[in-house]
């Protein structure tokens, strides 16, 4: 497993933006799918973006389509989520996570796989 720390929440205006970043240590990162997944209060956990091991297949929520980016640098050993035109749904944990990936070009891992995750950074939308 990797240790992750994801960082850069915080509270932001309805249509601001927010970039999310997400540090990895332990093993070999370039060897792991990741994802953002998040929380809202009084709901479940959900999948945001997903990002496969050379990022030659990027999924996103229908939900954020179109406004969140989730990129990833294997050399830093670091994944990022760029979130604009926030809205207070938006307001979540934003938690990391990672699963050893099956390293073909175009698939990424089900999202039960995912067996690492950062302690989650808080982000707050206000209207």
């Amino acid at each position: 497993q990797v240790q992750l720390v994801e960082s850069g929440g915080g509270l932001v205006r309805s249509g601001g933006s927010l970039r999310l970043s997400c540090a990895a240590s332990g093993r070999t990162f370039g060897s792991y799918d990741m994802a953002w997944f998040r929380q809202a209060p009084g709901k479940e956990r959900e999948v945001v973006a997903e990002i496969n091991f050379n990022g030659g297949r990027i999924d996103y929520s229908h939900a954020v389509n179109g406004r969140f980016t989730i990129s990833r640098d294997n050399a830093k050993n670091t994944v990022f989520l760029q979130m604009r035109s926030l809205t207070p749904e938006d307001t979540a944990v934003y938690y990391c996570a990672a699963a050893p990936s099956l390293l073909e070009d175009s698939v990424v891992v089900p999202t039960y796989v995912y067996n690492s995750w950062g302690q989650g950074t808080r982000v707050t939308v206000s209207s």
